[in-house]
């Protein structure tokens, strides 16, 4: 038996057992057809990868992007940090954020979560400022995109169809502006090279030449960008 705390979850999507791990612990994803019985010695065989993970995760936490969702607490935007100003309105229904300067002022309705509303936020951003970026990318290169989608996945940071459609994850945004212009770069890339091969990562390395370096921060810092 390991030693590992772990949850379980059944996905139909799953075509083989894989693990999860972020700062909300270690999940193991499974086939809806694996037995049980299987799990315990996956993830004994994958203890060593999963100690190595949160060791680093840990670490990283000392110096990464910090969120304090709390009245006065701060947010990462782009790099710049945002501070919180949070009140309750007894007659609001619905919540309203709006950014001032280095402040991100919250209005909530009585029982509204604050972190819903933060993200909702952090979401429409998210359109216009991949939008632009994307844009502006695309037209650099000479291509064009189908479609863009603003998405909350737990471990891809965005994609490219072969259709030209393009998806994003909002957290991007609590990132480095540095990092959110590579994966714009990489996808965009990928309108002309959809794997990984050596011709894309020459094209990526001709537009993005620090792409190695963002690709370890997104490795290191990404599972912290959250708010939850």
């Amino acid at each position: 038996m390991t030693d590992v705390a772990y949850s379980v979850r059944r996905s139909e999507r799953a075509r083989r057992a894989r693990i999860v791990v972020d700062p909300r612990g270690v999940e193991v994803v499974i086939p809806r057809r694996m037995a049980l019985r299987h799990v315990a010695p996956f993830v004994e065989e994958k203890r060593p990868w999963i100690e190595r993970t949160l060791r680093r995760m840990r670490e990283a936490e000392l110096d990464g992007p910090s969120v304090t969702l709390r009245d006065g607490g701060r947010v990462p935007y782009l790099g710049t940090v945002l501070t919180l100003r949070v009140r309750v309105d007894r007659g609001r229904a619905r919540a309203h954020v709006a950014r001032r300067a280095d402040e991100l002022r919250v209005a909530l309705g009585p029982g509204q979560p604050l972190a819903a509303a933060v993200t909702a936020w952090y979401k429409r951003r998210a359109r216009e400022e991949v939008g632009s970026r994307l844009d502006a990318a695309t037209a650099r290169a000479g291509t064009s995109y189908s479609k863009l989608s603003i998405r909350s996945q737990r471990t891809r940071w965005a994609s490219c169809s072969s259709d030209g459609a393009m998806s994003f994850n909002w957290r991007l945004l609590l990132a480095p502006p540095e990092i959110l212009d590579y994966v714009v770069e990489h996808e965009v890339a990928h309108l002309e090279v959809l794997d990984h091969s050596r011709r894309f990562w020459s094209l990526l390395a001709s537009r993005c030449p620090r792409y190695r370096e963002h690709e370890r921060w997104l490795r290191r810092y990404g599972p912290l960008l959250r708010l939850e």
